[in-house]
């Protein structure tokens, strides 16, 4: 049993449950996708919004991304499905932006603001007043405490002297998990992300409370493509563990994707497996030996791109090794050449990296945990209730891939074993804003030697905004499979 993180992660999987019911089942899917706003608010009575109508009129838009459709234009008249002739295909790549602000939903948060709430106790101290070093705070006779915005650089020194903590801090949830700035208001005060500077990480999604920012879908494709009896592969990421219920093992989650349509399944460990001997090598060869000054781990493709878009001038430090995806797709491909293969993970970003040029010949659908919850109940399926079958070979380093310093510590352990008298000297960031940092450094040269493991989501992979768990539950369940895997490093 999935407990949803909130109310809007609960909503974005009926929408997606939703969707797929009409793109299994409907003999009019124009008609059953027009239907699923008001199956969603099916009374006069709103769930979330003041009114049925904006409630209905945001989950037009939620249905049309989880489709893969842009949302509608603001200023024209266009149906709910407009343009879905296009995506009444069995494959389709994702067209940019991934990420976008649903206009309606967006209830135009402060951006940054301290203000004085009812907690101010009218105190004749007035620590708050002596704080502020550009005089923004005042107090008239006996009244509470004010700040002028005008006047206000936002330093939080009157917060930090406030004795009652009255004064509050407003902020934008969505800007301040957005570790590359990539997120500014409209001119009508909404949110809005800069594609130029979004790397798709989808923490913004994850930490918007009104749910405003989605991300757009394969589901629909990829339920053609089970329906057209196409030759599909899934290779799930080493973070799968735990994400369908806690009874469901490796092998029984295998089972329920072949009931689902699938010819085989492989994990996506295999390819770490690979990826971690021959970034340990690449350390041992050029790094330790001075030759290159440090090595970025390659398999996070929001911190690659935070790397090359921000820091150019250290893309040598890239490590040029192929992601776990993408090695795993490609060792598919190799004996299943018609396949179409389909990544199963917890990532947003994996979706902008499977459309570029070199990667789209090797993955053909990117879908996330969330996505084929939503998916299996829509078809029935019970993940818990199928045969536990062997459910490949991949080592615990490579299955570890799937937390913060799991990469470091697979490379570590090949390192041991591929060159034992080098040390590994290792620095290693969760989320973009350490990420930043880190790269901050090494670009001041204060990382030469090491090995800089980042991933753009708190946690690693097990904080992706395609998760059905919570960070730390999904951590510890992917700690106790890599402790119970016998084989520890690859050879």
């Amino acid at each position: 049993m999935i407990e949803f993180r909130s109310s809007s992660s609960k909503l974005r999987h009926q929408v997606f449950v939703e969707v797929a019911k009409a793109a299994f089942d409907a003999e009019n899917v124009i008609e059953a996708l027009e239907e699923i706003p008001y199956h969603l608010t099916p009374t006069e009575e709103p769930r979330y919004r003041e009114s049925i109508y904006r409630e209905r009129a945001i989950a037009s838009e939620r249905v049309r991304l989880a489709v893969g459709m842009s949302l509608r234009p603001q200023d024209s008249p266009a149906p709910l499905t407009s343009g879905f002739d296009e995506e009444k295909i069995s494959e389709k790549y994702y067209e940019p932006p991934l990420m976008q602000v649903i206009p309606s939903a967006c209830d135009r948060c402060e951006e940054d603001k301290f203000e004085v709430s009812n907690l101010c106790r009218k105190c004749i101290a007035r620590y708050c007043v002596h704080a502020c070093p550009v005089h923004a705070v005042s107090v008239k006779e006996d009244r509470y405490a004010v700040i002028d915005q005008t006047k206000c650089i936002h330093c939080g020194k009157c917060r930090a002297a406030c004795p009652y903590e009255a004064i509050i801090h407003k902020v934008r949830p969505c800007a301040a998990n957005c570790g590359v700035d990539a997120i500014a208001s409209d001119k009508l005060g909404r949110a809005q992300i800069d594609p130029e500077k979004c790397v798709a990480c989808g923490q913004c999604m994850v930490h918007c409370p009104f749910g405003a920012i989605v991300d757009k879908s394969q589901i629909f494709q990829l339920i053609y493509a089970i329906k057209a009896n196409e030759e599909l592969i899934a290779e799930v990421a080493p973070s799968v563990v735990g994400q369908f219920g806690q009874n469901v093992t490796l092998g029984k989650l295998f089972s329920a994707l072949k009931a689902l349509g699938f010819t085989e399944s492989y994990e996506v460990a295999a390819g770490a497996d690979i990826g971690a001997q021959a970034e340990a090598k690449k350390y041992a060869e050029e790094v330790a030996t001075g030759k290159q000054p440090f090595l970025l781990t390659s398999c996070c493709p929001s911190w690659i791109m935070v790397a090359e878009r921000e820091f150019p001038g250290l893309s040598k430090g890239i490590s040029t090794t192929l992601t776990p995806m993408v090695t795993t797709a490609r060792l598919i491909k190799s004996s299943h050449p018609t396949a179409k293969v389909v990544f199963i993970g917890p990532c947003a970003a994996k979706k902008l990296e499977a459309k570029s040029e070199r990667v789209r010949s090797d993955v053909d659908f990117v879908i996330t945990f969330e996505e084929l919850l939503a998916i299996f109940e829509a078809k029935g399926i019970q993940p818990e209730t199928f045969e536990d079958v062997p459910a490949g070979d991949a080592t615990a380093a490579g299955r570890g891939y799937g937390a913060s310093g799991g990469v470091a510590a697979a490379i570590g352990a090949c390192l041991k074993e591929i060159s034992p008298e080098t040390e590994l000297k290792v620095d290693r960031a969760e989320g973009l804003f350490e990420c930043r940092k880190l790269l901050r450094l090494a670009k001041f040269g204060k990382r030469e030697g090491y090995l800089l493991e980042g991933m753009g989501c708190p946690g690693g992979c097990v904080g992706g905004a395609g998760v059905n768990l919570p960070v730390g539950k999904g951590t510890d369940a992917l700690k106790k499979f890599t402790d119970a895997t016998e084989k520890k490093t690859p050879n």
